[in-house]
């Protein structure tokens, strides 16, 4: 699909590229990870031309579709968010009109070999496109993407995240046969990339992809590339597969590699026990409620039950933890918070004490970065009691207001002149010595703040950070705009810091890594504590929504018991026979849907038959099967219920 031979980049007079060679075969999923300034964005535009190299052949397959994820995308002013999306997917609407007219033309002529080979082609096209219920999938990625009630607002008027998010839509639904996406988590809740997870697995399209997100890369990446120093090397599954492949290789080259390959193997050493115990409790878990699922249809008294040992368990304490010896910073008694008549907190308690590591999580919107002013009394609580003790916070904040722009880097570490910093521990060091911990070569001691790319910014501002002699760090977002390597960095620090943590976070291999309790929001909106790994939280939230799926199903209708007549005891002789004649019934129509399914994906068949017409019988056939199969299930839970009377 795509062959890059020999590819060399220069900016300036640094290599970006050097000697490059890179293929990109159909139906992989490939994450291109490193620092930044590295190249990633760099391979990912030669690809789509928007950038020339200075040497070598780039070949890519003209019959192939190719799609970019902007960073900074342009829309049409006019457009609204709906009309925005249904635009890129106007190949789409326009084959589903065209294969509706030529279904109706060969009704009167099937044997027009010019006909029916235009409907072969387009058939083929809405197949591969996924076409055929375009619509239900548009209101589904509105939903998951949290757009339906801003579908008809315009466009221009969205903020950065939610134009990303619209654009994304675009492109999942149109899905071309390649697919560029640089940084697609960003500006995602983890609900919204457990969503995206699951869209990019189930579509056969080829994927290229830029991405700090660990568990993102591990759960879709077939293969990684990592880009250092100009240089490409490949390696084969997710981000698990990386680190111990990596680990491999600094272990044959030289001795000035070893503080890497410590870092790396600590890093390989918590992927292998953290994410192969997730995966295997996650396993384990899957096997229960599948046998919980069959289980509860025939005991559907059990699902309270169920729901309440299953919220036990998410809301499980960790009994070992001495309080009484750990200083309180902050003890919450029924705080509550309102903002535009959205309740955002109700009712809330909690203590906050000396080393708690704290991630503060949930969907976008529900009130994470309100919370965190409430504790840096940036906002007023509507209600409730906040005792704070006497300590020192250190703050980081999207916007890294503790940044100048007419700064260079050394005068924000050296406000006093010189060139030495302070750190947090009473030491002093040259600045360089310290900052290049961060990722940063000498020369950029001189750079003003203003020309730093939004992650050189963050790097800087946690640097400057880690200086302070602080209680409690309290961080909104860290890992946005970094890359790996520097995540890494930051969490050897925070692993390290003696004070407690409290930090706001989407990354959910970041949080599982560093916090040892959650602030998290509830599927019903509530604040609640969980001292569980935030992975294994989502997991059980994922079941309990299921379950409660699952017992909305079960019919509520119980057997009417009159204050006059004789109570019902046993199911009439119309329902009995109906309980008897439905399962021929419902196998009867999963023959007929099988047919049905099989003729549409048979191109003589469906042409013969027309499409339109066997999609609306199968839709009607559908429909009656689960109308059976819900009744069938409402008259076995009847005649349990009656059997069980005393």
């Amino acid at each position: 699909m795509v062959h890059l031979i020999n590819i060399t980049k220069k900016f300036d007079i640094k290599y970006i590229l050097k000697n490059l060679n890179f293929t990109i075969l159909e139906g992989q999923k490939i994450a291109i990870i490193g620092q930044n300034g590295q190249g990633k964005s760099t391979l990912m535009n030669i690809i789509t031309k928007q950038i020339e190299p200075d040497t070598g052949e780039v070949i890519i397959d003209g019959s192939k579709q190719i799609e970019m994820l902007s960073q900074n995308p342009i829309f049409d002013k006019n457009m609204t968010v709906i009309e925005t999306i249904e635009n890129q997917l106007d190949e789409i609407n326009i084959a589903i009109k065209r294969h509706e007219e030529l279904s109706q033309m060969l009704e009167n002529d099937f044997e027009n070999k010019t006909l029916l080979d235009e409907h072969s082609d387009i058939t083929n096209f809405l197949d591969h496109k996924n076409g055929w219920d375009i619509s239900n999938q548009i209101n589904r990625i509105l939903y998951e993407f949290k757009l339906q009630e801003l579908k008809d607002k315009n466009i221009n008027t969205l903020s950065g995240g939610e134009q990303k998010r619209v654009l994304l839509s675009g492109l999942i639904l149109k899905k071309p046969d390649l697919l560029l996406l640089d940084e697609p988590t960003n500006h995602l809740d983890v609900y919204m990339v457990e969503f995206l997870e699951q869209i990019l697995n189930k579509q056969n399209t080829t994927l290229l992809f830029i991405s700090h997100d660990r568990y993102f890369i591990d759960n879709v990446a077939t293969n990684v590339v990592e880009i250092d120093d100009g240089v490409l090397r490949k390696f084969d599954g997710g981000y698990g597969d990386y680190l111990i492949q990596k680990e491999q290789l600094l272990s044959n080259m030289q001795k000035e590699q070893n503080q890497l390959q410590k870092k790396l193997v600590q890093e390989a050493s918590w992927m292998q026990k953290g994410v192969a115990a997730r995966r295997k409790r996650n396993e384990r878990r899957k096997a229960q409620y599948l046998e919980l699922k069959e289980f509860l249809k025939t005991n559907p008294s059990k699902i309270n039950k169920i729901k309440i040992e299953l919220q036990r368990e998410q809301k499980s304490f960790n009994s070992t933890q001495n309080i009484s010896k750990r200083k309180v910073l902050f003890e919450l008694k029924n705080i509550s918070k309102s903002i535009n008549d959205k309740k955002l907190i109700e009712n809330f308690s909690t203590r906050i004490l000396q080393k708690d590591s704290i991630a503060v999580v949930g969907p976008n919107g529900c009130g994470k970065s309100t919370l965190l002013k409430i504790l840096l009394e940036k906002e007023s609580i509507d209600s409730g009691e906040i005792y704070r003790g006497e300590f020192k916070v250190g703050y980081f904040d999207q916007q890294r207001d503790m940044l100048k722009d007419d700064e260079t880097i050394l005068e924000t570490f050296c406000p006093n002149g010189g060139d030495m910093v302070q750190l947090n521990d009473g030491r002093t060091i040259h600045t360089y010595g310290y900052l290049k911990n961060f990722l940063f070569p000498k020369e950029y001691l001189d750079k003003k703040i203003g020309v730093l790319s939004g992650g050189e910014k963050n790097r800087v501002a946690l640097a400057l950070l880690f200086t302070k002699k602080v209680d409690l760090l309290i961080l909104d977002e860290p890992t946005n705009d970094l890359d790996i390597p520097t995540i890494n960095i930051l969490e050897e620090y925070l692993s390290s810091f003696m004070g407690a943590l409290i930090f706001v976070s989407h990354d959910r291999y970041f949080v599982d890594k560093i916090a040892k309790k959650l602030f998290v929001w509830t599927d019903d909106g509530k604040l609640m504590e969980s001292y569980q790994p935030y992975s294994e939280y989502l997991s059980l939230e994922k079941q309990l929504k299921d379950i409660k799926r699952f017992s909305d199903n079960i019919p509520k209708k119980l057997p009417v018991i009159s204050k006059i007549a004789k109570p019902k005891t046993k199911l009439t002789y119309n329902e009995q026979r109906e309980l008897e004649n439905l399962p021929d019934e419902i196998n009867e129509l999963e023959t007929i849907l099988e047919e049905l399914k099989r003729c549409m994906q048979d191109a003589k068949c469906h042409e013969k038959k027309g499409l339109v017409k066997l999609s609306l019988e199968f839709e009607e056939k559908d429909k009656i099967y689960n109308q059976k199969v819900d009744r069938f299930l409402e008259l076995e839970i009847l005649k349990d219920s009656f059997e069980k009377l005393p």
